[in-house]
């Protein structure tokens, strides 16, 4: 198995190909995560998960374009600057797009904890009897000396 070529840019022609596919994938890009964010707004996860997979796969090819074009730098610049200049001017409006989308996640992620740990809070409340004496967890329904464990939080979302 060999490794595949990397692209060289030696003229205008490669140099413009390479300007457009980098700024569509980051169009791309920045349409999939402003679409995630007002899923997660709205509440709606399951749609807001559901883009994470070709979110993913965008911003792979994102980013290998990006090391192509800095690979490329000098090339870019010589036969097309007015591209590098585009470049430039969208990167700075999709890194503003991706602080956005991360405070959105960052925002839901904090909720969400918030309404498990309270959830939590309240379990554990119900399991302890009030009562005279020492305070002392309910006894399982499901069988002598079993208790239901902790409720556990996935911070993989």
């Amino acid at each position: 198995m060999h490794k595949a070529e990397p692209l060289r840019v030696a003229d205008r022609i490669t140099a413009e190909a390479l300007v457009a596919g980098v700024l569509g994938n980051m169009a791309a890009l920045e349409s999939l995560l402003a679409e995630e964010a007002d899923h997660v707004r709205a509440g709606r996860l399951r749609e807001g998960i559901a883009v994470s997979e070709p979110k993913a796969a965008l911003a792979a090819a994102y980013m290998q374009g990006l090391e192509v074009a800095k690979a490329n730098a000098v090339a870019l610049k010589r036969f097309h600057p007015e591209g590098v200049e585009r470049l430039r001017a969208a990167h700075r409006r999709f890194t503003a797009a991706v602080e956005a989308n991360q405070t959105v996640l960052a925002s839901a992620r904090t909720v969400s904890e918030g309404l498990i740990k309270s959830l939590a809070e309240e379990i554990g409340r119900a399991q302890m009897p009030s009562g005279y004496g020492k305070q002392a967890p309910a006894p399982s329904p499901y069988g002598r000396g079993v208790r239901s464990g902790p409720l556990i939080l996935s911070r993989n979302l």
